[in-house]
């Protein structure tokens, strides 16, 4: 275990290739799922914790059932629609970052817009009183209530942001792990774990650690400016 630890740190500060690709890889995906993640849950969690219309309760439950949706249930649906008999395969998204980011989004903003809704289930009553009293449309009300948000959505979208790096079954499938094109931090930590190259797993195994306490700590300093 120590040599393993040992040779992982060296990997890291030697500035592999191979390392420097899948991080990129990594990043490039998750940030790109996560915030289209955000973009379409948000909104949608500030209308189901603020708007009131028949079936609310059925939407959210929906909602609540598809966070808890199987990442590889998920890869499944996407490479049956991206694959050469599927619907998309003009699309050509199958073994892309393209593909995987889609995948990726479907993944995480069901979990966006439920972190939303639960965020603002007990300020919505008092931003409703507030925009009665100034005379505020549907509308308006809408953008004030995520407005006052902030907190909320930055707490959101690191749960968005984890939820991508952390994934395995659906980039996997979507992705295929192509070295140098869509092998990702998850995947290939797996693979190499698989074939016994323990020291490069361990090495991307920290990166991965490093960079999710880098995001929080930023994300913390931004909370901190926000409040």
């Amino acid at each position: 275990m120590g040599s393993a630890l040992e040779r992982a740190f060296r990997l890291l500060l030697s500035g592999d290739p191979q390392i420097l690709s899948i991080l990129g890889v990594t990043l490039k995906m998750t940030l790109f799922s996560s915030v289209t993640a955000l973009l379409f849950g948000a909104p949608f969690g500030v209308f189901l914790a603020s708007a009131r219309f028949p079936g609310r309760r059925a939407v959210i439950l929906i909602n609540r059932t598809l966070m808890g949706l199987p990442p590889v249930v998920c890869g499944l649906l996407c490479y049956m629609l991206f694959s050469g008999v599927g619907p998309l395969r003009g699309l050509k998204l199958l073994f892309t970052v393209t593909g995987m980011v889609v995948a990726q989004v479907l993944l995480i903003t069901p979990v966006v817009a439920g972190s939303m809704e639960t965020a603002l289930a007990s300020l919505v009553p008092g931003i409703r009183e507030t925009a009665r009293g100034l005379g505020l449309s549907r509308g308006r009300t809408f953008l004030l209530t995520l407005g006052e948000s902030k907190y909320a959505l930055i707490s959101t979208y690191l749960l968005g942001f984890g939820r991508a790096m952390a994934e395995v079954g659906a980039v996997s499938m979507v992705g295929g792990a192509i070295a140098y094109k869509t092998n990702v931090m998850t995947t290939a930590i797996m693979m190499y774990t698989n074939i016994g190259d323990f020291s490069f797993a361990l090495a991307l195994g920290v990166l991965l650690l490093l960079l999710s306490f880098v995001v929080n700590a930023l994300a913390q300093l931004l909370q901190r400016s926000v409040v």
